[in-house]
């Protein structure tokens, strides 16, 4: 019986089992600081590429090109530009004074110009800019014939398909001319279509007046026309007091509706990385980022030689090939606008990047009694979840479907489908326009909103938090009778802790325990005089001693080999040490009466 109790389920001899453990647990740790380093370094890295200024920069760019008014009328600027006069009084208006800053404000030269503007002095306008514009050619869509005889003329919206290559207006000029694009940049998402790169292009001049000039020019030859469907205003500035470029771009789209659709774009980036000390700094961790990511590479390449296809059963496995595919991906271009957007599309990497690093930590913390909890909450009720999630997207839905259909045509909320599913996430968060909705239907407006808030507020959302507590309460009470995971962090820490004092001998000497040893001497001598005799007071220490033993063994949080199955040996120890409390509580049964009939007597 004793030879079986050294063993454990499947055969392995116990001391085996708690050294492998050790070297689990040893490992893990090991992994941990490792894994804090590798964090510490790439929050440096990220934090690094950052600068409090872009902010700054790109709310006085916007401020100056897009609130600025046009002169005579305060009601019209870039966002509000919607006809083709405004367009026009725009450029020829607010853009023109905000690219030419050639005098201070006193009509004196501050610095020398040197052919270049400064725009609010401080950054220099690289280049000129460029205007481009991407036209569809007539006859692109049909017309129904009882209307050809009023309109014989039809320009659809911009397809790739449908892009006019052809010369019109003066045709001497580049102006006029289509261009192709000989730039890798990515097509342009507008609100309503996606733009290609080439068109027809002009750049503007240095002279502030010959770009007036110009303006008026294509205004009065009507470079603007029916088939028009985008203009882009391209230039980008540098700011050498804080080290950052500024890459502008200024969209008018045309739809096939008629008016104008503004937009526009503010990429405010660090294209020359290595200028300051903190710089270079930035650049060893770089490096040190670069060591580990090879590192961990090649780690996971061997875990999945040693593991194959078990491997990808790991949900951490996914998170860290995720890591290492969002790390390599970069890419680097020639014009400023690519650049700019490549920069902006990499910085966008790294915040997801970030991301997962810190979601990553679970796994190491996942052996506390807590993240485990909450880990095994979430894996026990995930099958209840999913059914939970098709019946809520399926209300969801139906009922975006409903709102896309009925307020589509009125409310901006919901006049796309992607655009109802995001308003009613927003309507469940409490953000909502029900004036814009009533208005919209006076009666399907109400019904639609009550009945959403009720059946996706009141019950299902909180069908999905009674799924949580249930599953959460039944995993405490698991846990609360020892289905605990096998080792926790917190144990190797403390079992650390404590050896660590032992060899600083800041541990009780062995003053202290003979301190302890005469104090229970003393404690006997006061029982003797109490009157228990001295049969009773051994027992007393007997049992004593011996609870403290099992206790030890089967109840201590410092064991390393906690939750382990009850042999027959053992379980008749538990046995008989029962049947001594029942005898000891049966004597102090006994002693409680003789006291309680004295007590009794002495009142009598």
């Amino acid at each position: 019986m004793a030879e079986a109790s050294r063993w454990r389920e499947g055969g392995t001899p116990k001391h085996k089992l708690k050294y492998r453990r050790e070297v689990e647990i040893r490992t893990t740790l090991q992994e941990l600081l490792v894994y804090f380093i590798f964090l510490i370094n790439l929050c440096i890295l990220t934090f690094g590429m950052v600068n409090p200024h872009m902010y700054y920069l790109n709310k006085v760019m916007s401020s100056l090109f897009l609130d600025t008014s046009v002169p005579g009328d305060e009601r019209t600027n870039f966002k509000s530009v919607r006809s083709i006069t405004d367009f026009w009084k725009f450029m020829e208006g607010p853009l023109l004074e905000g690219l030419y800053w050639d005098s201070w404000y006193n009509n004196k030269q501050p610095y020398n110009l040197k052919n270049s503007s400064r725009i609010y002095y401080e950054n220099i306008l690289l280049g000129v800019p460029r205007v481009r514009q991407l036209k569809v050619r007539n006859n692109t869509c049909k017309v129904y014939s009882s209307f050809q005889s009023l309109m014989s003329e039809c320009y659809d919206k911009y397809t790739y398909e449908n892009e006019d290559l052809s010369d019109f207006g003066l045709k001497h000029d580049t102006e006029w001319k289509y261009s192709t694009s000989n730039s890798n940049s990515p097509w342009h998402w507008g609100f309503v279509g996606m733009y290609g790169n080439g068109g027809y292009i002009f750049t503007l001049s240095k002279s502030k007046y010959k770009t007036k000039d110009k303006f008026i020019d294509l205004r009065l030859n009507s470079w603007i026309t029916r088939g028009t469907r985008v203009i882009f205003i391209d230039f980008s500035l540098y700011n050498a007091n804080v080290n950052l470029f500024c890459i502008i771009r200024l969209v008018a789209e045309f739809p096939a509706t008629g008016g104008i659709l503004t937009s526009w774009q503010f990429y405010s980036v660090k294209l020359l990385r290595y200028v300051s000390y903190y710089d270079y700094f930035i650049a060893s961790c770089e490096i040190t980022f670069c060591i580990f990511l090879i590192v961990f590479t090649t780690q996971e390449v061997k875990k999945m030689k040693e593991f194959k296809s078990a491997y990808f059963k790991s949900i951490w496995n996914w998170i860290e090939l995720l890591l290492l595919v969002l790390l390599e991906n970069t890419e680097k271009y020639s014009d400023f606008y690519s650049l700019a957007y490549w920069h902006i599309y990499y910085n966008n990497i790294i915040a997801i990047t970030i991301f997962f690093a810190w979601i990553k930590i679970f796994k190491f913390i996942s052996f506390n009694k807590t993240m485990s909890q909450l880990s095994s909450t979430l894996s026990r009720c995930i099958k209840d979840i999913v059914g939970f999630a098709i019946m809520f997207f399926i209300i969801f839905f139906a009922y975006a479907q409903l709102g896309f259909l009925v307020f589509g045509s009125q409310v901006d909320d919901f006049s796309t489908f992607q655009n109802s599913i995001f308003a009613q996430f927003r309507i469940v968060l409490g953000d909502f326009n029900f004036a814009g909705i009533q208005q919209a239907n006076r009666i399907l407006g109400p019904i639609y909103f009550i009945t959403f808030i009720f059946f996706v507020f009141f019950v299902l959302l909180n069908m999905f938090l009674a799924i949580i507590n249930d599953t959460y309460s039944e995993v405490k009470a698991d846990y609360s009778i020892a289905r605990r995971p096998d080792f926790e962090l917190g144990k190797m820490i403390k079992k650390s802790y404590k050896n660590a004092l032992e060899k600083l001998k800041l541990k009780k000497d062995q003053k202290d325990e003979d301190r302890e040893m005469k104090r229970s001497r003393d404690l006997v001598e006061q029982a003797r005089r109490e009157g228990f005799d001295e049969n009773e007071t051994e027992s007393a220490k007997q049992m004593k001693k011996w609870k403290e033993r099992l206790e030890k063994k089967y109840y201590s949080t410092e064991t390393e080999d906690d939750y382990q199955p009850v042999t027959q040996q053992e379980f008749r120890e538990l046995f008989l040490y029962a049947v001594e409390l029942e005898k000891e509580l049966h004597y102090v049964s006994l002693k409680l009466n003789q006291v309680m009939r004295k007590f009794s007597a002495l009142q009598n």
